[in-house]
């Protein structure tokens, strides 16, 4: 027997410049969907944890908030799935609480009992406290969608002995009372054109821990999408959409902020991965629901794909074609040209970088991000989806992905083994068939078992990773030639150093195609 439903909370959250809060209530985009008359109120509450933060590394957030002259008792539980573009969904449950008290007797009405009751015997204290002015403004859109938005300013501060540790607070939070979570990212979308907004990925709690324990960000790395091996082809791709958005999204801030090229790199796969999940959705979602987000991604690609090709050319090839002449015993005319080519590709390098930065940093850019995750958090195929469109998005989704799977592997094996000794163009078709694969394997190995995509994941990676460095080889002699100019000694060195390397790896190429080739198909029914 089921018990009473969970109460869920479910907000888009986005950071807002200080600048632009004084208007935001004025504009149109919120005017038009206004149901009642703003309230603002004074919002004071403390979070509490365990000294080594046990509740904040479960996912779960405690506090008492006075509201007025209420005190309110909120637990809430982690993250519901990945988020994206700021939504979050999360289990809430609350309470008046009297005297301004915690009341550990509340902690058995929810399903995190038997993490509150460890974090209560290793004891409870107050680690943070919010702050703020809350505008709350009633939300009610043409399809009876009801939502409030909700204007948080303020800080996060954490009162010590000596002196106490701040953080600004400048938030709008869309919460979802009733109706469909689309108008929350429509109403985000119209306000991104002239609100300088972005989607803020932490909550409260998490911001006032890190304030507490202060780490050094780190890029981030593609992740599997999470989805069970029953999944409708609906909800893999949502999921599948998710995890991509994720990864691009939380690669921002340091793109911006930090010189470290990882950044940039892993970016952009993050970009390419959505851009192969939207090549496989194009089967089932209209065609008016992707096109404007492909050639946004398409856009962004290009921002990022001068920077990552020359920070790899700078600290990759460069040193490596350097060391090879200074061990060869060159004259000093190509250690000269070399200098100069070093010299011109710092300073290229640097413009591709301020370029990458300046679009990630714009409002397009957001835009995108809160397009991608209203199409991740769409249900249908679209206003223009077909009966077709609509059957197969609620067929298994190993029924989606097994005939694609089949194909994208024929169109790899199709162009040949003999890729060691293979045309550039034939190479770099293969390069980008393998790449579109191994997306697809990746994307869809939650519906197999573990055991049986480990060997054919592997062998791919390794082919991918073979072509990838013939690639690499090939864009830094065309960025040589581009530099330098094609006639330079600096450009020759480089078409010689890139020969050598493909030469030196033709037998590593014909390998990882063997192992490729004999590789079992682990979507088979067999």
């Amino acid at each position: 027997m089921r018990g009473p439903p969970i109460p869920t909370e479910t907000e888009l959250k986005l950071a807002i410049a200080p600048g632009a809060v004084a208007g935001l209530a004025r504009h149109p985009a919120v005017v038009a969907c206004k149901r009642g008359r703003a309230r603002t109120a004074r919002l004071v509450s403390v979070y509490y944890d365990t000294a080594d933060d046990w509740l904040a590394q479960q996912g779960v957030a405690l506090r008492l908030r006075r509201d007025g002259r209420r005190w309110v008792q909120t637990v809430k539980g982690p993250q519901a799935g990945s988020s994206a573009g700021g939504m979050s969904t999360r289990a809430e449950f609350e309470w008046v609480v009297s005297g301004g008290e915690l009341d550990p007797l509340r902690f058995s009405a929810t399903p995190f009992r038997r993490v509150l009751a460890k974090a209560l015997r290793r004891g409870l204290g107050a680690r943070f406290t919010t702050d703020f002015k809350r505008t709350s403004i009633p939300l009610v859109f043409p399809d009876s969608t009801w939502a409030t938005l909700c204007i948080d300013v303020g800080e996060i501060r954490i009162d010590g002995a000596q002196r106490p540790l701040r953080t600004p607070l400048h938030e709008l939070e869309i919460e979802l009372e009733a109706g469909d979570v689309l108008r929350l990212y429509e109403l985000a979308h119209r306000l991104a054109a002239d609100v300088a907004i972005v989607p803020e990925l932490r909550s409260k709690a998490q911001r006032g821990v890190a304030l507490r324990r202060p780490q050094t960000a780190k890029p981030v790395h593609a992740a599997g999408a999470e989805f069970a091996a029953d999944s409708t082809t609906a909800t893999a791709l949502q999921a599948i959409m998710r995890s991509c958005l994720a990864q691009i999204e939380a690669n921002a801030p340091g793109l911006i902020a930090d010189d470290d090229p990882e950044w940039v790199h892993q970016m952009r796969i993050g970009v390419r991965r959505l851009r192969a999940c939207l090549s496989l959705a194009r089967r089932v979602v209209a065609t008016a629901r992707i096109e404007p987000l492909r050639v946004e991604l398409r856009w962004l690609a290009q921002a990022l794909g001068p920077a990552r090709d020359l920070d790899v050319f700078a600290t990759q090839t460069l040193p490596a074609v350097n060391g090879a002449v200074t061990m060869s015993g060159d004259d000093d005319s190509l250690r000269t040209a070399l200098h100069e080519l070093t010299q011109q590709a710092a300073e290229r390098r640097a413009g591709a970088r301020a370029l990458a930065r300046s679009a990630v940093a714009s409002s397009r850019y957001v835009r995108l991000v809160l397009y991608s995750a209203a199409l991740a958090a769409a249900s249908s195929a679209g206003p223009t989806g077909d009966a077709g469109h609509r059957a197969l998005l609620g067929a298994p989704a190993r029924d989606f992905a097994r005939p694609l799977l089949k194909r994208r592997q024929r169109a790899l094996l199709d162009l040949g083994a003999d890729l060691a000794h293979a045309a550039p163009e034939t190479r770099h078709a293969a390069r980008l068939a393998a790449k579109n694969l191994r997306y697809a394997t990746e994307f869809f190995a939650p519906l197999f078992p573990h055991k049986r995509t480990r060997a054919f994941r592997k062998a791919l990676e390794t082919l991918q990773d073979e072509l990838g460095a013939w690639n690499d080889a090939a864009v830094a002699t065309h960025l040589a030639g581009e530099l330098a100019g094609s006639p330079s000694l600096a450009a020759a060195a480089f078409g010689g150093w890139a020969a050598a390397r493909a030469h030196a790896r033709d037998r590593a190429l014909d390998a990882a195609w063997s192992a490729f080739s004999k590789a079992r198909p682990f979507w088979s029914r067999r």
